[in-house]
Order: C-alpha cells, then structure tokens, then sequence
C-alpha cells in the first residue's frame, strides 16, 4: 500500500462521489475507482457501498478514514521535522562554557541563535578548560568556551575574545582607592587562584605576569569558580587576579583595579570537533561568526 491510496481514499471518502474526487485529483475517474478497488483488495474489506444514487463509507470505511486522515497528517509532520532537521532548524546543542565567559558577548550569541533557531534545544553547562577539552574529544559536548585552544588536529578553535586581567581586591584593602596599581604592589599579599589542574593556561598566564615583575605570589586557596574567588576575596582570605569579564560579578565589598603595568591578554576560544559538520552545529558558528565580527581571528587545526 503506498501513500497514493490514501490520498485517493480520502478524496472518495469526503466527496462521496468518485466523479468529483477524481476532479478534485486531476484526474479521470476510471483509475480512481480502479485504485480504491486495488486497495480494497489489499485490505481484504469493503470501504464503500456503491449504488447507482450514491456513495456511501462502510463501517470499515468510516474507521479506515480516521486512521488515514492520522497517517497522513503523521507522515506529513515527519517529513517537515526532517526537512526542518536538514536545515538545522530543530535538533540539539550542547553548550559547555567556563563560568567567567557568561559575563561577555556570549550572552549575545546566545540570545542570536535562540531567537533565529527558537526551536533547536540548548543544553548549557559550566565546566571548566580541562573538562571541555576532555568533553569535546569524548563528543560529549558540541561547543566549548575555554580559556586555551587545543592542539590536536581533531579540534577546531575560534580566538572568541581577549579580555584584560584586574586585580580583584577587598573595598578595605589599603590599595582599593588607587583608580591602577602595579602589579608588584601584590607581592606580599596572600592570594587566591585558580587551580593549575583545572586550567593551566589562565594559572600560568598569571604566575608568568607575577614572575615577570619579580615575584611568585603566595597562593593560600584555590576555587575553580570565579564567582567563588570573588566571594572568598570579599572574606578577606586574600586578593586575586582575575579576567576583566568577572567584574560583572559585582559586590559592594569587592573592587576591580587595572594595573599599571602592561598585562597579557587572556584568550576565550570557542572550540568544537573538526570533523562535526551538523547544521544545528554550523548555524551556531555562523551566528558565534557574525556577532565577533572583526573583532577576532580564526585559529584552525587541521
């Protein structure tokens, strides 16, 4: 039995006159009539009570009519799900980002997608750089917001922003009324960092920024949450240095000061599986493209 039938069978059973139904198919109603007599023969029952007068559903006609106007609307409705799959147009994403990012332009790209693809699901995660990049090659994840892009040739990464580095201070540190300070102000004071093993490229940024002005800092905690860092410098347990983005997180007992001293950047790269070229996935980086326009370069390893 093909989708014809059905068709033919649908026209019959709501015309009630295989003259009009063959009209309303374009086309003569001799094979008409021979279709619907194939499929009654298929179905091994009768759907129709012919006379000279009329035309009339039998019991088994007047249910198969229901189940076929169910069938084809069914059938109808996959076919626009996978059309609207081809085009990226529903699916899933997921999403992993490290907490600092939230703060920056990726909400806009974000609120971009959703509002283009409002039908595709967001699966959003906290994770950190050492997570993703583990999560990516496991194909755990579709996109990733880390702090450093990964060398191998089976991940593709987007220089996605750099953002400045600020000292997160306590409103009553003696340096929290200086509008910049320098770095090696710092360098008796107790710090509070991100773990090396969660993300060794934003650790070592620091120490390197710290060691290039003549000192190490004393760590005396690590949080792998920015959010976390700030809360602990506003208990006094110590001071830190943070992306710029995280001064988003904004307390009335914590201050953000910029250094004298030229800082190194740190990057926010957007990376993804090279080999993953679903459109869900391509339509985001076409978004993730037009929103950080001209304001960073492609890094592609392949």
């Amino acid at each position: 039995m093909d989708l014809k039938k059905l068709h033919y069978f649908i026209a019959v059973a709501e015309e009630l006159h295989f003259n009009r139904a063959a009209k309303k198919l374009n086309m003569t109603q001799p094979p008409l009539s021979q279709q619907i007599q194939v499929l009654e023969e298929e179905l091994g029952v009768k759907l129709f009570e012919r006379t000279k007068r009329q035309v009339r559903l039998t019991p088994a006609g007047t249910v198969f009519l229901e189940e076929s106007r169910n069938l084809v609307a069914q059938l109808e409705q996959s076919i626009k799900k996978t059309r609207l799959a081809g085009q990226g147009k529903i699916g899933n994403l997921s999403i992993a980002f490290v907490d600092s990012a939230v703060g920056g332009t990726m909400v806009d790209v974000l609120k971009a997608f959703r509002e283009r693809f409002p039908d595709v699901q967001l699966t959003l995660t906290e994770m950190t750089t050492t997570g993703q990049l583990q999560a990516l090659h496991e194909a755990k994840i579709d996109v990733g917001f880390l702090r450093s892009a990964d060398p191998s040739p089976h991940v593709t990464s987007r220089l996605y922003t750099n953002e400045s580095l600020l000292a997160a201070l306590p409103v009553t540190h003696r340096l929290a009324k200086q509008e910049f300070l320098s770095v090696h102000s710092l360098a008796d004071e107790p710090f509070i960092l991100f773990p090396r093993d969660k993300g060794a490229s934003f650790h070592d940024l620091i120490l390197y920024f710290c060691g290039k002005h003549g000192f190490q800092p004393r760590i005396v905690q690590e949080a792998v949450q920015m959010y976390t860092i700030v809360n602990l410098v506003a208990a006094g347990i110590g001071i830190s240095i943070v992306p710029s983005s995280v001064s988003a997180f904004r307390r009335e007992d914590v201050v953000f000061r910029s250094f004298s001293e030229v800082a190194p950047s740190v990057p926010l790269y957007a990376s993804w599986k090279t080999d993953r070229n679903e459109t869900v996935l391509m339509n985001f980086l076409d978004v993730l493209e037009e929103k950080t326009a001209g304001e960073v370069s492609r890094i592609s390893h392949c």
